[in-house]
């Protein structure tokens, strides 16, 4: 299903969410308007346990189509902020894990979609990635400024956007940029084998570490534990933790089912 610049289809518990503006899948508000009723369609997937987010062979994204700016009242560009912001913070608050598969370019907002996603494996030698828009005067405006320091350090981070560097997979994965990177071919199902494997698990429980870890990082240490043993006495309470104890007695592999 999905609408008219991003697809989402399924495959069993995985749902991938392709992004379709060729050739360089920069987004213009339509866009944005697309991905965010995407998000919410995979958000009511009951089957759905693991998302994917794919661009195109060379670019997963290219950031904003700066057209949309020429001219355009400030307003207009308020708005196209907000509704970008409140796409990635749905995208990143998922339920779900989701996993950016990085084939080709993610440069300024591209790189700032990826960045809401839980993990981004990248294809070497394919694409760069960066946060270019001070070569333009222009500030990350779709969570950047945010999410790459605390992903991978404040001066590094800083010192990417001042400069509008950009880096290839393997000095992603150095920085801490991406969490994986394969050769070309294998990215998809590479991908597709690690969602799997995720899949297969307590996607519950995943699902209440991902909020420990987002939210509590956001908060003091006491409220972070706090909030640690509210998910911790949700998943005790689960069938699928039920399961994991009876198979661990049992000595033999639980069978998870997501609850």
């Amino acid at each position: 299903m999905g609408t008219e610049f991003v697809t989402v289809t399924a495959d069993g518990p995985l749902a991938f969410l392709q992004l379709n503006r060729p050739p360089a899948n920069a987004y213009n508000l339509e866009l944005l308007k697309d991905l965010d009723a995407a998000i919410e369609e995979v958000r009511h997937r009951a089957e759905t346990r693991v998302v994917i987010v794919r661009g195109n062979e060379r670019f997963f994204s290219a950031g904003a189509d700066i057209t949309t700016f020429t001219g355009a009242p400030p307003e207009a560009i308020a708005t196209f902020a907000l509704v970008g912001h409140q796409a990635l913070d749905k995208l990143g608050r998922l339920p779900q894990i989701v996993i950016a598969a990085i084939e080709g370019h993610a440069m300024g907002g591209g790189l700032e979609m990826a960045l809401a996603c839980d993990l981004r494996f990248m294809a070497r030698g394919k694409g760069r990635l960066g946060l270019v828009e001070a070569k333009i005067a222009a500030v990350p405006n779709m969570g950047g400024t945010q999410r790459m320091p605390r992903l991978i350090g404040k001066a590094r981070a800083l010192s990417m956007m001042l400069t509008g560097e950009t880096v290839d997979a393997d000095q992603a994965l150095q920085l801490g940029l991406v969490d994986r990177v394969y050769e070309a071919a294998e990215l998809l199902p590479k991908t597709i084998e690690y969602a799997g494997a995720l899949a297969r698990g307590a996607t519950l429980t995943l699902g209440l570490i991902k909020q420990c870890v987002n939210e509590g990082l956001e908060m003091p240490l006491a409220a972070g534990l706090a909030l640690e043993r509210a998910c911790g006495g949700i998943a005790f309470r689960s069938e699928d933790f039920q399961e994991g104890a009876r198979g661990f007695v049992e000595k033999r592999a639980p069978k998870f089912q997501g609850r």
